[in-house]
C-alpha cells in the first residue's frame, strides 16, 4: 500500500537524481538555464513536498496555500539575505529567482492538488 510519505520520499529522491545528472548533456543554452534555475524551482517543490510529513503536526500547513506560503516566504528570505551579502541557499543575488521559487511553489501545488489527487486514493 502507497502512502503520502512514499510519494514524498519517490519525488525527493527524483529532485537528487535530477541534481546528481545535471544538464552537461545537454546545449548551452539548457545547461545555462539548468544552472541558473533548476534549483529554484526543485528547490521549493521539494520543501513543499517534505511538509507533508510534518503536516499531521501543524494544523496550519495542512492547506495546501499555507504551504506555499511559507515555502515561497523561506526561499525569499535567503534570496533578500543573498542581496545583503548573508549567503543561505545561494551565493549570487537574481531577482528572477524569486518568479522562479513562485513556479516551484505554484507546480508543487499543482502536482498535490490535481496530479497526486487523480492518481492517489490515499492523496
Amino acid at each position: 500500500m502507497k502512502t503520502k510519505k512514499q510519494v514524498v520520499v519517490f519525488n525527493i529522491l527524483i529532485i537528487a537524481a535530477l541534481f546528481i545528472i545535471g544538464a552537461d548533456w545537454a546545449n548551452e543554452r539548457i545547461r545555462i538555464l539548468f544552472h541558473s534555475y533548476f534549483a529554484d524551482i526543485a528547490i521549493p517543490f521539494g520543501y513543499y513536498m517534505l511538509l507533508f510529513l510534518v503536516e499531521d503536526q501543524f494544523k496550519r500547513l495542512q492547506k495546501w496555500h499555507s504551504k506555499a506560503l511559507a515555502i515561497f516566504l523561506l526561499c525569499s528570505l535567503s534570496e533578500t539575505l543573498q542581496y545583503f551579502g548573508i549567503y543561505a541557499l545561494a551565493r549570487v543575488f537574481d531577482p528572477l529567482d524569486f518568479i522562479m521559487y513562485a513556479a516551484g511553489v505554484l507546480l508543487a501545488a499543482f502536482f498535490d492538488k490535481i496530479i497526486f489527487k487523480r492518481l492517489f486514493s490515499f492523496w
